[in-house]
C-alpha cells in the first residue's frame, strides 16, 4: 500500500470551538473585513467586530429560548449572511447545526428532522417555514425561526449580565471534539445518512487549506492587500461550509450570495481574487462568458491552455492534448485576443487568479480555457466523511490533470486494489444513529483509514490522481470498463446540453441520456434562418425527434468520443422531452447524478436505445427517436 503525507498540520486547540476563530480575530484585528452582503446599493461590509457582536445577540437569543448543549439546531437557507450568524450561534452554545439543503424535498426534510431528533429550527422563506413545520410533526419545542428575524435578535434587550455569563460558560465548555454538525449526504441511492464532523474537524480541513494554498486566502495576487472572495456554494454543503470556517480562519473578506447563477453579475463590482467552486459553476460562467467573448477567442484560450498545461505537467497528466510531449505547444496555432482578454478581466473584476475546483469531475478542456484567460484553476479532492479537504493543488506546484498533494496532517493512501484511503484530524468519527448522545462523539478516537469508495494513484511527488470511482464504473456486457463522468463532462459543455447521463452497464455498447438547455433550445427555435432546424416547433409533440437538432448534439457526442477508445465510445443517444430534477429523485441536492433512479424513470427508453442492432463503431453514433409521450 503506497501512501504520502506532508506531516503535522494545524489542529483546534483542544479547550476551543470554531466560534473561537471569530472571537480571536474580533480582539485582534476588530476592524477587518469578515464578510459583505449584497444590498440594493451594491455591498454592506461586516467586520469581525460586528460579527462578533451579532453572533453573541443571537446566541443570547438560543438561550433565552432554551436551546441546550448538543440540541441539533435545523439551518434550511440558502448561503447568506443570516445563514452564517445562526450557523456560529448555534456551534457558540455548544448546539449541533443540521444543515437542510434549500431545495430538499418535504420527504427529505421529514427524514433529516426525525433522524437528527431535531428540535429547533431556522428557515428562510414563508414556503420553507411551512415545510419544516409540516415535515416536523410537533417535533420542534418551537416554530420555526425565521433567518430574517436574526437582525433583531438581541436588539432590544439591553444589557443581560446573567445571559452574558451563561453564554461564556457555555462557549467554554465547547471542546474541539465537540459535534459540530450531522450533514446529510447527498447520496445517489436511498435516503442521506447524517455524517457528523466536530469542531476539530471542520478546523483541520479550513485551516490546513489556507496553510497549504500560501497567501491564497491571505493577500490578493495584483500587488497585495486584503484577499477576497464570493462564496456562491450552498452551505448545506460541507464544500461551501469548509470554505466559509477557511475564510474566517485567513481573514479573507468573503462575500455572500444565494446562488451561482448570481455570481457572473457580482464578480465586477466585488472584484475577488480568489473563487471555490464545483465544476457546474465553473460551465456555468464559460458558457455566460459567450456574450463577451467570441468561439475563436475561446478555442485560442483552450488551446493556450492546454499548451501550458502540457509544458508544464508533461504528456502524463496532459492526457495527450494540446501537445506534443515534450512540452512543446503541439496544437497552438492562436492565442487569445488581447482585447478579449481585457473584456474577461474586467468581466472577472480584474483581481482573480485562482480559482479553487472540487466535487465533481472537471472537463480538461474547462480547465485550460481558464487557463487560457489567465485563471489558475486549483483541482482538489475531498468528501463529506472528511470535511470536504483532502488534497489541493497549491498555486506554485499546480499540476494539471491531478487534485494535488495532502493538505497538512492529511495521509492519502492507494490500497492494493486501487481504492484511495484517507486518514487525518479531518476524518469524521462516523454517521449518526438516530437517539445518540452527542457528548458520545468527543470520546469515539481515531476512525482510523475511511475507504473512500474512488479509485486513484500517488505520482511520485505524491500528488493524487483519481481515475474513478467503483460504483459510477460502467462495465459493458464485453468486459470493457467505462468511466461515464469523462464523457458527461464533455458532453455538458455544449451549448444545447443541460445534461447527460452515460449508461452501459452490463449492455453490449455505450449510450447517453440528454436534457436540453430550455434558453439555448428556445433561442434555436426562435431563429428561423437557420436551415438546419427549420421547423421545429417547441410546442409540436415528438419535437425532440427534430433531425437537424439531433445532428447539432451528434458535434457533442463526437467531441466526447474523442476522449476515449471505440469501444467506449456513445453509440446511441436519447433526447427527453424534459430536465433532470431533485425533487423527482434524479439529481442530488449538490446536483450529482442519481443514476439507479434515472435509470428506472427511464427505463422504456433506455430499452429503446438497445432494441436494435448497433453502429459501427467507428460511424457517427446513432439517435433513437423519442417516444411520443414525456417520460414518468
Amino acid at each position: 500500500m503506497s501512501q504520502y503525507t506532508l506531516g503535522a498540520g494545524l489542529v483546534l486547540p483542544d479547550d476551543r470551538g470554531l466560534y473561537s476563530l471569530v472571537h480571536d480575530r474580533a480582539r485582534t484585528t476588530p476592524e477587518l473585513v469578515a464578510l459583505s452582503r449584497p444590498v440594493a446599493a451594491g455591498w454592506a461590509d461586516v467586520t469581525y467586530r460586528d460579527l462578533d457582536a451579532h453572533v453573541r445577540q443571537a446566541a443570547g437569543g438560543l438561550l433565552r429560548a432554551g436551546v441546550e448543549a448538543g440540541d441539533r439546531v435545523g439551518l434550511l437557507g440558502r448561503t447568506s449572511y443570516e445563514w452564517v450568524v445562526a450557523d456560529l450561534a448555534v456551534l457558540a452554545v455548544g448546539a449541533v447545526t443540521v444543515p437542510i439543503f434549500p431545495t430538499a424535498s418535504a420527504v427529505q426534510v421529514a427524514h433529516i428532522v426525525t433522524d437528527s431528533g431535531m428540535r429547533w429550527c431556522f428557515a428562510e422563506t414563508a414556503e420553507h417555514l411551512e415545510l419544516v413545520t409540516a415535515a416536523a410533526g410537533g417535533a420542534l419545542r418551537a416554530a420555526p425561526w425565521p433567518l430574517a428575524d436574526l437582525d433583531g435578535w438581541g436588539a432590544a434587550t439591553g444589557a443581560d449580565p446573567a445571559g452574558a455569563a451563561e453564554f461564556t460558560r457555555r462557549r467554554d465548555a465547547v471542546r474541539a471534539g465537540s459535534l459540530a454538525t450531522i450533514v446529510y449526504t447527498s447520496g445517489t441511492t436511498g435516503m442521506p445518512k447524517g455524517c457528523m464532523l466536530t469542531h476539530g474537524n471542520l478546523f483541520a480541513s479550513s485551516a490546513n487549506t489556507v496553510e497549504h494554498t500560501g497567501d491564497l486566502f491571505r493577500l490578493a495576487g495584483d500587488g497585495g492587500g486584503q484577499a477576497s472572495t464570493l462564496l456562491c456554494l450552498p452551505l448545506a454543503h460541507v464544500f461551501g461550509r469548509t470554505i466559509l470556517v477557511a475564510c474566517l480562519h485567513a481573514g479573507t473578506r468573503t462575500g455572500l450570495l444565494p446562488a451561482v447563477t448570481e455570481l457572473l453579475p457580482a464578480m465586477a463590482t466585488f472584484r475577488p481574487s480568489v473563487l471555490a467552486l464545483v465544476p457546474y459553476g465553473l460551465e456555468k460562467i464559460r458558457k455566460g462568458l459567450r456574450r463577451a467573448i467570441d468561439t475563436d477567442t475561446e478555442l485560442a484560450a483552450v488551446a493556450t491552455g492546454l499548451a501550458a498545461a502540457t509544458a508544464t505537467a508533461g504528456d502524463d497528466t496532459s492526457g495527450g492534448a494540446g501537445g506534443n510531449g515534450d512540452g512543446s505547444p503541439g496544437r497552438l496555432t492562436s492565442r487569445p485576443d488581447p482585447a478579449a482578454l481585457a473584456r474577461a478581466s474586467t468581466v472577472f473584476g480584474g483581481r482573480l487568479t485562482h480559482v479553487i475546483s472540487g466535487g465533481a469531475s472537471l472537463d480538461t478542456t474547462t480547465a485550460a480555457y481558464y487557463r487560457g484567460l489567465g485563471v489558475e484553476i486549483l483541482n482538489c479532492y475531498g468528501l463529506t466523511e472528511a470535511a470536504t479537504a483532502v488534497t489541493v493543488n497549491q498555486p506554485a506546484t499546480n499540476r494539471p490533470g491531478t487534485v494535488g498533494q495532502p493538505i497538512p496532517g492529511t495521509t492519502v493512501a492507494i490500497a492494493d486494489d486501487g481504492e484511495v484511503l484517507v486518514a487525518g484530524p479531518n476524518v469524521s468519527p462516523g454517521y449518526w444513529r438516530a437517539g445518540q448522545d452527542p457528548s458520545e462523539v468527543a470520546a469515539a478516537g481515531d476512525p482510523g483509514w475511511l475507504h473512500t469508495g474512488d479509485l486513484g494513484r500517488l505520482d511520485a511527488d505524491g500528488f493524487l490522481v483519481i481515475t474513478g470511482r467503483r460504483k459510477e464504473i460502467l462495465v459493458t456486457s464485453g468486459g470493457k470498463n467505462v468511466t461515464p463522468t469523462l464523457l458527461e463532462d464533455r458532453l455538458r459543455l455544449h451549448p444545447l446540453v443541460a445534461d447527460a447521463m452515460v449508461i452501459g452497464e452490463a449492455r453490449p455498447y455505450v449510450a447517453a441520456l440528454f436534457t436540453l438547455d430550455p434558453a439555448a433550445l428556445r433561442a434555436l427555435a426562435d431563429t428561423p434562418d437557420t436551415p438546419d432546424t427549420a421547423g421545429l416547433d417547441l410546442d409540436a409533440d415528438g419535437w425532440w425527434e427534430h433531425p437537424g437538432l439531433l445532428d447539432r448534439l451528434r458535434e457533442a457526442v463526437d467531441d466526447a468520443n474523442g476522449l476515449v477508445s471505440r469501444a467506449e465510445s456513445i453509440r446511441r443517444i436519447r433526447v427527453l422531452p424534459g430536465q433532470f430534477t431533485i425533487d423527482a429523485g434524479h439529481l442530488t441536492p449538490s446536483m450529482k447524478l442519481r443514476r439507479a433512479q434515472i435509470e428506472a424513470a427511464f427505463a422504456p427508453e433506455i430499452e429503446e436505445l438497445y432494441a436494435a442492432a448497433p453502429p459501427a463503431a467507428a460511424s457517427v453514433p446513432a439517435t433513437v427517436p423519442a417516444a411520443a409521450s414525456a417520460p414518468a
